[in-house]
C-alpha cells in the first residue's frame, strides 16, 4: 500500500505542473492586469486626468513586475513557491497571497468537509431505504427529493433562501459566521450555536446536491446488487433479509460511490463557494472572484491549485479506500 501511495504521489506531481501552468495563462489571458484597476480607480475615485493615472499605473506595473512577459511572471511565481514557499503577493488584499489562503481555506475545507458527511450519511442511507422499498410512496418521495437536488441549481436555492431571510424574516446579519458579540470571543457552545445560525444555509444547500446523488447511484447499485446470483444464494441460506442487505449487498453497491470519492470535495467545495457568493461569505468562493475580477492574479491562481490538488487528493484517497474495500483492485494492481 505505501509503494502504491508513492507512485500516485510521484504521478501527480507532473499533473500539477501542467495545471499550474494551464491555469496561470488562462487566468492571464483576458487583458488588463491590477495596474489597471488603480489607473480607473485613480481616475473614478481619485479624479485624476488618465496621463496622471496612467503614469501611476505604469510605475506600479514596473515595482511588481506585472510589465515582465508572461513566462517570467509564470516562473517568478512558480520558483517562489518551490524554493519558498512564497505564493506571491495579493495586490488587492495588500498581504501575502499565503495569508490571504490561510484565513479563508480552512473555513472553506470545514463547511465542504461538514457537508459531505452529511451528504453520504443521508444519500447512502436514504438510498438503501428507498432500494428495499422500490416503487412505494417512500421510493417516489425520496426520488423526487434526488430529482430536486440534481436539477436545481445551488445559486437558485441560495437566492430564494436569502430573499426568505432578509425580506420575508427580516434577517439582517447575512455575509458573515459570527454576530458581532461573538466576533472575537473564545469558543463556546453559545458561539457555536450562532455560527449554525450563520452557515446553516451554505451547509444545506451544498449538502442537499451531494446527498441527491449519493441516493439516486446508491439506489440505483444497490437494486442491482440485489439481484445478483449471490444474493439469491445468501437468500436460499436462510439469511435474514437485512443480513442479505448489509452483509452481501450493500458492500459492491458501495463501489461505485467509493470512487466518487475522488471528486467529491472539489464538488462540495464549488457547492460551497457557488452558495458562499450568494451570502457574501469570507471563504475562497468570494476571493476567486473579486481576485479575478480586479486582476489580482497569485490570488486566483493559488486558489485554482489548491482546488487542482484536492481534486489530485480526492482520487489518491479514493483508489486506496477501494483498493481496502475490494480484494480485486489490490490483486489487479499488486498491492499488498
Amino acid at each position: 500500500m505505501l509503494r502504491f501511495l508513492l507512485v500516485r504521489i510521484a504521478s501527480a506531481i507532473p499533473v500539477l505542473v501542467i495545471l499550474s501552468v494551464v491555469t496561470f495563462a488562462i487566468i492571464q489571458a483576458p487583458p488588463g492586469d491590477y495596474a489597471d484597476f488603480i489607473r480607473s480607480q485613480l481616475m473614478n475615485q481619485g479624479g485624476a486626468s488618465f496621463a496622471q493615472a496612467d503614469e501611476q499605473a505604469q510605475i506600479y506595473r514596473r515595482e511588481h513586475g506585472l510589465d515582465k512577459p508572461l513566462v517570467v511572471q509564470y516562473f517568478n511565481w512558480i520558483g517562489g513557491i518551490v524554493t519558498k514557499g512564497d505564493f506571491g503577493y495579493s495586490m488587492f488584499y495588500n498581504k501575502p497571497v499565503a495569508d490571504v489562503v490561510g484565513e479563508r481555506l480552512p473555513r472553506t475545507l470545514a463547511l465542504a468537509l461538514v457537508c459531505h458527511l452529511f451528504a453520504s450519511v443521508l444519500g447512502i442511507g436514504f438510498g438503501i431505504w428507498a432500494a428495499t422499498r422500490q416503487y412505494s410512496w417512500i421510493d417516489s418521495l425520496l426520488s423526487g427529493i434526488s430529482f430536486l437536488g440534481m436539477t436545481v441549481p445551488r445559486f437558485l436555492m441560495a437566492l430564494i433562501i436569502v430573499y426568505i431571510l432578509v425580506f420575508q424574516l427580516n434577517v439582517s446579519e447575512i455575509g458573515s459566521f459570527y454576530s458581532p458579540q461573538y466576533g472575537g470571543a473564545p469558543w463556546s457552545w453559545a458561539k457555536f450555536v450562532d455560527l449554525v445560525k450563520h452557515v446553516w444555509p451554505v451547509v444545506a444547500i451544498a449538502t442537499f446536491g451531494g446527498l441527491a446523488y449519493n441516493m439516486r447511484v446508491m439506489r440505483g447499485n444497490l437494486l442491482d446488487t440485489l439481484n445478483a446470483q449471490y444474493v439469491e444464494t445468501a437468500r436460499a441460506k436462510g439469511l435474514s433479509g437485512g443480513a442479505v442487505v448489509m452483509r452481501h449487498a450493500v458492500p459492491n453497491a458501495l463501489h461505485p460511490l467509493v470512487m466518487y470519492q475522488g471528486v467529491v470535495l472539489p464538488y462540495m467545495l464549488t457547492g460551497e463557494i457557488e452558495t458562499a457568493i450568494i451570502f457574501a461569505l469570507p471563504t475562497v468562493g468570494p476571493a476567486i472572484v473579486g481576485s479575478m475580477a480586479v486582476g489580482d492574479v497569485y490570488v486566483t491562481a493559488t486558489f485554482m491549485m489548491v482546488l487542482s490538488a484536492t481534486l489530485i487528493v480526492g482520487n489518491i484517497i479514493a483508489d486506496m479506500l477501494l483498493a481496502l474495500l475490494d480484494p480485486r483492485v489490490r490483486q489487479q494492481g499488486g498491492i499488498h
